[in-house]
């Protein structure tokens, strides 16, 4: 008996060894988990053009449909699961504007970077500072662009300090090719070369071939995404063309009514996150953040 505890012991420090040895992930914190929601909305809000609006203000503007819609649709139908159902949709309504228009704007704008990239790079060779050059963007740059570099040149002209005028610079534009040319006119500022122009010529050679490239696949893969809403958005049409009858909805008053409407809910969702999983391309993300 002495033996077999000896050897478990031996066993279970010999494990424990060889499990310090390798390097363990720590699992995220809730509040990590929240930061990285909040960020994500503050990104969305930001590519999507809105200033003036946070997160707080989206979330609220999602309440406040929430419970109009609830309120709504349980005061003309009378069955207050189906006016849950609605409700949550309408909740999510604002985010999903939002994140439509950031992507709709992520996807305009990506034609626009190498213009962006080309005015710096004719501006550098021209002989101008690098805060110059991009601080000329708010008058030569495009149109869209304009806005947040003309923001840069006031904060360079108030305080004088090119980092941290990059750094908000980031934040405005919370895009990932925006990160890459900020990122590599800082390096260029603090460690010098000669080599600016042709890393901007060649960052904007590679941004035309993904874009353009982006382009294909998004036209060939858009029925996919549009087949996965028409899906989903199909069978709450017909129920909500049935609401305007609240005596054909009735049913859906029980607690057999209720199961219906979960499990349709939890198919529908589940459904359309798998098809938009499988046709929509993944989106590029902020690692120079």
């Amino acid at each position: 008996m002495t033996g077999v505890l000896v050897g478990a012991l031996l066993g279970v420090g010999l494990f424990l060894i060889w499990w310090s040895l390798w390097p363990r992930d720590e699992a995220p914190t809730r509040a990590s988990r929240d930061n990285r929601i909040v960020q994500r909305l503050k990104d969305d809000i930001a590519q999507a053009g809105y200033r003036g609006i946070g997160p707080a203000g989206l979330v609220t503007a999602c309440v406040i449909a929430f419970f109009l819609v609830l309120v709504t649709v349980v005061a003309l139908t009378r069955v207050p699961p189906i006016a849950l159902c609605f409700a949550v949709m309408a909740g999510w309504v604002p985010i999903a504007v939002v994140r439509m228009r950031a992507r709709s704007r992520r996807a305009h704008l990506r034609d626009l970077w190498p213009d962006a990239v080309d005015n710096v790079t004719s501006a550098v060779r021209a002989g101008l500072a690098l805060p110059e050059a991009l601080a000329q963007l708010s008058v030569r740059g495009p149109e869209e662009l304009r806005p947040a570099f003309a923001d840069f040149a006031s904060d360079y002209r108030t305080t004088g300090r090119f980092n941290d005028c990059l750094d908000r610079l980031k934040d405005r534009l919370a895009d990932p090719v925006g990160d890459r040319l900020v990122e590599s006119l800082r390096i260029a500022r603090e460690v010098g070369g000669s080599d600016l122009g042709s890393l901007l010529r060649t960052l904007s050679t590679f941004l035309r071939e993904d874009a353009r490239t982006r382009s294909e696949l998004e036209t060939r893969q858009s029925w996919t995404v549009n087949a996965a809403r028409l899906a989903v958005a199909a069978p709450w049409i017909v129920l909500a063309l049935l609401s305007t009858r609240p005596e054909s909805v009735q049913a859906y008053n029980t607690s057999t009514g209720v199961l219906v409407l979960a499990v349709g809910a939890a198919a529908t969702f589940i459904a359309y996150r798998v098809m938009v999983r499988i046709g929509r391309l993944p989106e590029e993300e902020r690692v120079l953040r």
